[in-house]
């Protein structure tokens, strides 16, 4: 069946892709857009079809004698979407971390780019993308600030362990106090946490003390 409205949908080629594509949606996943690339930067392969999901991002690569890979990336681990666009064609570049959880200090990222796609369906895809990194940069940014006033609150500093943290500034180490303060420091020059915010941490830091 054909989607109306939408380019290259009446192609025969494209239509057993987006069935390929709709048959690995999992339980509850909707199909929220998708794109192809033009034929002419396919001339030498069948032309690559990706999709955005409601829980991932996929994309579909056929074999010339039957047959096809794929891959996927969730919404959760995607840090960076980019897209260049031109007359009748655009590139979508995404990044994404290769740990599996909100953590953001994972080294090694996945690098994909896909070329010559149809320029209309591309920016629908890069605009589904930065709506699903929005989100869970803000997922990430207030897990950190849990985390981080779980840590500034859960130490309390009393005669045993002041002198504890003495001794570890006399040799030169950082205190827990000042290792609070320079990562809640480190969260405001990233823009995870406001001004107020901040103020608020360090305050109940300097209180513990």
């Amino acid at each position: 069946m054909s989607d109306p409205g939408v380019p290259n949908a009446d192609d025969p080629s494209v239509r057993r892709a987006l069935d390929t594509l709709r048959g690995l949606l999992t339980a509850g996943e909707a199909l929220e857009a998708w794109a192809v690339q033009h034929r002419l930067f396919a001339l030498a392969h069948r032309r690559v079809c990706i999709a955005a999901t409601s829980g991932r991002f996929i994309s579909l690569s056929r074999h010339l004698l039957g047959g096809y890979d794929s891959a996927d990336i969730r919404w959760q681990d995607l840090k960076e979407t980019h897209i260049r666009a031109g007359i009748i064609a655009a590139d979508l570049t995404l990044v994404a971390q290769a740990s599996s959880d909100l953590n953001l200090s994972s080294a090694t990222n996945r690098v994909w780019t896909f070329q010559g796609l149809c320029k209309d369906q591309a920016q629908a895809i890069y605009r589904i993308c930065q709506q699903h990194d929005q989100v869970w940069r803000e997922k990430r940014r207030v897990r950190e600030l849990e985390e981080l006033r779980a840590r500034s609150g859960g130490v309390q500093f009393g005669a045993g362990t002041g002198s504890a943290a003495g001794a570890a500034a006399a040799e030169g180490g950082e205190s827990d106090a000042a290792r609070r303060l320079r990562q809640a420091h480190e969260m405001l020059d990233a823009k995870l946490i406001s001004d107020a915010e901040y103020e608020s941490i360090k305050a109940k830091i300097i209180s513990g003390l």
